[in-house]
């Protein structure tokens, strides 16, 4: 018993001593070493890769043919596997994404369901009707020589045995033949689909995980082989494709890669104007205008042609095929080297496509290039379809069209610049900087939605940003906590995903950017660690690791606090003391006390006595009146004078100037209410009506995280003190900033309705008014 009771003792002792020295350390300026991977030979201590870094390949030769009739596509895929890794692979692990949509996989069975009250068509079909028919129908498995080959399929993953271990430095081939139904995103969710339109009776398809795909093995997790849920995207590994895509011979086929057989698809036109297209930097050069895609909407062949597409060094591969397919392309120089930006749309998408699409992404690859890398594609292509917004490499899928008449509000206007600034810009995070999006959605969410943001603001002045300025994550930071996780949360664990996938790590890295490092030191930090890391899997210790190694500053604070927490920046001034030397010198502290008393304003019960007391007793009685009623305390006496010029006698110069100095000395006191450290930066506006801002680093914190004081010395006397003056830190409570305390504006509206109209489309209402002879706005 009594061993018993020494061991429980020693466990606490550990335990205790372990929470005050080790991970548990509550201080926000404790090191994250213990939270990151020890550095090894793979990945070094800088965040860079190791000298034995090492990645899988894995190589595609996929043939699919498109079934126009029953919309389905039926593929064989040769795949050959390149075992870089030091181990040997008894098995292999294949992600079949498409059976996230069957009755049995573990999204369609972990769904949770608010009110039957409030349930929409769209839901009550999905429930009384399950999309039994969606999913990867998986017709043989076979090595090089046709030999049937073992598998398990296992909801989303299939794992496919090898007849004898693949050892390091080996490579092994194996074909995959299979059939699926494609998907509906607007019934049934998710990132590929087909879209019917009734007008005219056809179909744009975007085919996305549409075929079995590797997973990704690498030195951190072996296989990664989680579920797909849906919210968690992607880890895959790079590798050379060549596909042949088969469709109805008025289809336009846009893919990853680079058209292989433009002679056989396309008219000489096309391919004069495509090639045009390259030295069009100015301006986007029509290859199939609407009239030509208009025209074909109405004959459906029923002939077939064959697109082959070539990637190299791609991590996926995806498709758009259409006979509705306007397109237009132009050249981008990137750094010497021309690239193809392309778009495709139906003419449902005119005029808003024809004037932002292709030059939103030869803004992206001009604007992400300068921070990260060159391009090193040679196109990049944006389509629209029905999927609102998606990406893969070279090629996106995005939404956003006009109304039927042709006009737009200003969101949808730039909803569709944004959305295709996004979309083009994933191909360098995580499409190149290949990072695990099935565990870390933040490493290219966030990350894509910081460069989406300096984009934005360079496309035009007072670009409307959804994301990456303090103030916009405001809301979510003050929100309740038990709707808030860390950032470095698993993708499927995350409520407001949008918040804190995207939002919060891009005002995280904007905040880096502009009040911790300094732009020069963030943009090198940034651009190194995209060069790093350009076509290898990076994990987030080598992100943070590498911005602390190219900049020189230790960032474990800031990581700890907005990466791994849910605190806000919350820091109030609670309380200024201020203090001025006394010169003892009576002209001037004397004449200062009496300027002071004159603009001190009487109380109320003196200002009523000098009305309602008629008379004093001392004037009714003057014997009772002495020295004292006559005397002036703040009177300048000669004896006074000479007193001061003794004192001023025994002091030295420097004395005699600190003495003489009109310095006024402030101390301020500061609370950390919301629990996340931030640098103080502190407007002094003073009673000449000058400014001066003053920056103190977070760690002034690095003591106590609750509670500092700290002196401030002026010349000039401060009229008003205000924390955050530029709104930087986004601090959720500006209450509290300002001393002395001053009112925070705010608006609000009434309105009937119970809901707020969307944005008028003004460009709608302006033509209306102009047709029914209303005056229109002047210009």
């Amino acid at each position: 018993m009594k061993k018993a009771l020494l061991f429980i003792f020693c466990v606490c002792c550990s335990l205790n001593l372990f929470a005050q020295g080790g991970i548990y350390n509550d201080n926000k300026f404790h090191q994250l070493q213990e939270l990151w991977p020890t550095p090894n030979d793979y990945r070094n201590g800088s965040g860079a890769p190791g000298h034995a870094y090492w990645q899988q390949k894995v190589d595609y030769n996929i043939k699919v043919e498109l079934n126009d009739d029953n919309q389905s596509v039926t593929g064989s895929e040769t795949i050959t596997y390149h075992n870089n890794s030091p181990d040997a692979l008894t098995y292999l692990w294949i992600q079949l994404d498409q059976n996230i949509y069957a009755t049995n996989s573990d999204s369609y069975l972990t769904q949770t369901n608010g009110k039957v009250e409030n349930m929409s068509f769209e839901g009550f079909e999905r429930l009384v009707n399950p999309k039994t028919k969606l999913g990867y129908q998986i017709r043989s498995v076979k090595d090089a020589t046709g030999k049937t080959l073992l598998f398990t399929i296992n909801k989303t993953m299939m794992r496919v045995d090898l007849p004898q271990p693949l050892k390091p430095g080996a490579t092994f081939s194996f074909s995959v033949d299979w059939f699926n139904y494609i998907n509906d995103s607007r019934k049934n969710g998710g990132r590929g689909s087909m879209e019917y339109f009734a007008e005219d009776g056809n179909y744009i398809y975007e085919m996305a995980q549409w075929f079995p795909r590797l997973c990704v093995y690498d030195d951190v997790n072996g296989w990664q082989h989680k579920q797909f849920l849906g919210t968690g995207e992607f880890a895959l590994e790079f590798g050379d494709y060549k596909v042949s895509i088969t469709v109805p011979a008025d289809h336009i086929v846009m893919a990853t890669g680079v058209l292989q057989n433009a002679a056989q698809v396309l008219s000489k036109k096309q391919l004069n104007l495509l090639e045009d297209a390259k030295t069009s930097t100015k301006k986007p050069i029509i290859i199939v205008s609407q009239d030509e895609a208009s025209s074909k909407e109405k004959t459906h062949s029923k002939e077939k042609k064959t697109w082959v597409f070539y990637g190299d060094n791609v991590r996926d591969f995806a498709w758009a095929s259409s006979r509705k397919f306007i397109w237009d392309a132009m050249g981008v120089n990137v750094n010497g080297k021309t690239v193809l930006a392309m778009s495709a749309y139906p003419k449902e998408g005119n005029p808003l496509w024809e004037k932002y699409s292709t030059q939103a992404i030869a803004h992206t690859l001009e604007v992400y290039s300068r921070y990260t890398f060159d391009y090193p594609y040679p196109v990049a292509i944006s389509v629209n379809g029905p999927v609102g917004g998606m990406e893969y490499p070279m090629i996106c899928f995005n939404g956003p069209r006009p109304e039927k008449d042709g006009t737009y509000s200003s969101d949808t206007k730039y909803g569709l610049i944004s959305v295709v600034i996004h979309e083009v810009g994933h191909n360098f995070f995580p499409m190149i900087i290949n990072s695990d999006e099935r565990q870390w959605s933040w490493m290219d969410e966030g990350l894509n939605t910081f460069l989406q943001y300096l984009s934005e603001q360079e496309w035009e002045q007072n670009y409307p940003s959804r994301r990456g300025e303090p103030r916009n994550i405001i809301q979510y930071m003050s929100s309740d906590k038990s709707t808030l996780e860390p950032i470095m949360s698993n993708s499927e664990s995350i409520i407001q995903f949008g918040n804190n996938a995207y939002g919060k790590p891009a005002t995280a890295l904007n905040i880096l950017r502009e009040t911790i490092m300094g732009r020069e030191l963030f943009d090198y930090s940034f651009k190194e660690y995209a060069k790093r890391w350009k076509f290898k899997h990076p994990q987030p210790a080598d992100f943070f690791r590498t911005m602390e190694d190219a900049s020189g500053v230790d960032l474990d604070w800031f990581w700890r606090g907005w990466f791994y927490g849910t605190d806000a920046v919350d820091i109030a001034i609670k309380n200024v003391s201020w203090y001025k030397i006394d010169s003892q010198n009576p002209d001037i502290e004397k004449t200062a006390k009496r300027k002071q008393q004159k603009e001190t304003p009487l109380s109320m019960s003196d200002q009523r006595n000098q009305s309602s007391i008629k008379e004093y007793r001392v004037d009714r009685f003057p014997e009772l009146q002495d020295f004292y009623n006559k005397y002036d305390a703040l009177a300048i006496t000669d004896q006074e004078r000479k007193r001061y010029q003794a004192l001023v006698s025994n002091l030295n110069e420097s004395e005699k100037q600190a003495a003489s100095a009109s310095t006024n000395i402030y101390l301020i006191d500061f609370e950390n209410i919301g629990g996340l450290v931030m640098p103080l930066i502190m407007q002094m506006e003073y009673e000449d009506g000058t400014k001066e801002v003053i920056r103190i680093p977070a760690e002034i914190w690095r003591k106590n995280n609750q509670k500092v004081s700290k002196l401030f010395v002026t010349e000039k006397p401060v009229k008003q003190f205000v924390l955050d003056p530029f709104k930087e830190t986004a601090d959720i409570d500006l209450t509290n900033n300002n001393y002395p305390a001053q009112a925070v504006a705010s608006q609000f509206q009434l309105f009937k309705q119970k809901q707020r109209e969307k944005q008028p489309n003004l460009m709608q209402l302006e033509r209306n008014s102009a047709s029914s002879g209303a005056p229109q706005q002047n210009k």
